[in-house]
């Protein structure tokens, strides 16, 4: 294993332990020419799939892109780290388990949303903004009334109490 420090190809395995989700091995490991250590992880490669985007395209599923797109929907919000790669990691099992060899990529997006809108609600607008598209911000609003009906009605209350509630403005709280 190549060393990320010296790029030295030679290291001894300190440490071995499956990861908490049991998917794969989590290695600490030990330079044998600069004596720094790193974490290695070793996963199963599962069977290769193919993205079909919007204008036919293909293009091969990564990780690292579908993690990074979610990273910057959740930038700034009170959002663990562990939550965001357990949320990447669902929807991959979600991929896999389908069989298909091609997924498109209104469904990865679709999984995205379902997972966000569990997560954060201002990250779930942050991507569906994007990922929807929204052309004024009537469509817009409209995606953040149906958000706000569904958290109205798991409180346990509707849609129309949430829109009747006072709302608290600047003016009201006193500028701090």
């Amino acid at each position: 294993m190549r060393c990320p420090y010296c790029h030295h190809n030679d290291s001894k395995v300190i440490d071995s332990r499956d990861t908490p989700d049991n998917d794969g091995i989590r290695r600490r490991r030990e330079c044998l020419k600069c004596n720094l250590r790193f974490t290695t992880y070793e996963r199963v490669q599962p069977v290769s799939i193919s993205i079909v985007k919007k204008d036919g395209r293909r293009e091969e599923y990564n990780r690292q892109k579908l993690l990074e797109k979610i990273r910057i929907a959740c930038s700034k919000r009170p959002i663990p780290t562990e939550a965001i790669n357990k949320a990447v990691d669902e929807i991959e099992v979600e991929l896999f388990r389908t069989g298909e060899s091609e997924v498109p990529s209104r469904a990865i997006g679709e999984l995205v949303l379902n997972k966000l809108r569990g997560l954060d609600h201002v990250a779930y607008i942050r991507f569906a903004s994007v990922y929807r598209d929204f052309r004024d911000i009537d469509s817009l609003r409209a995606e953040l009334e149906q958000l706000q009906g569904a958290k109205a009605s798991a409180n346990g209350s509707s849609a129309e109490e949430a829109r009747r509630a006072p709302r608290r403005t600047a003016a009201k709280r006193g500028r701090r």
